[in-house]
């Protein structure tokens, strides 16, 4: 198996647990949210919390769906 193969499986296996580790992330975010109030409560930040998750969750599925453009960067010195 060559290099850069390689290390587009290992950044997608690495997107797939971003994923799995954002989801649970956003929920508790999310009941976090609606046990303090909502949204709207004067000085809370609880709703940067799932905003952060979701923005993972996100890298995660770039990662996944990426991760050819990801590895040609890594590897843009190195020859076939």
């Amino acid at each position: 198996m060559k290099t850069k193969q390689l290390a587009n499986i290992l950044i997608k296996i690495l997107g797939l647990s971003v994923i799995v580790h954002g989801i649970p992330s956003i929920l508790t975010g999310l009941l976090t949210v609606l046990q303090s109030g909502g949204l709207g409560t004067r000085g809370s930040y609880f709703w940067l919390y799932p905003l952060s998750s979701v923005v993972l969750l996100a890298t995660g599925v770039y990662l996944v769906l990426k991760s050819r453009d990801v590895t040609a960067y890594l590897f843009k010195d190195e020859a076939e």
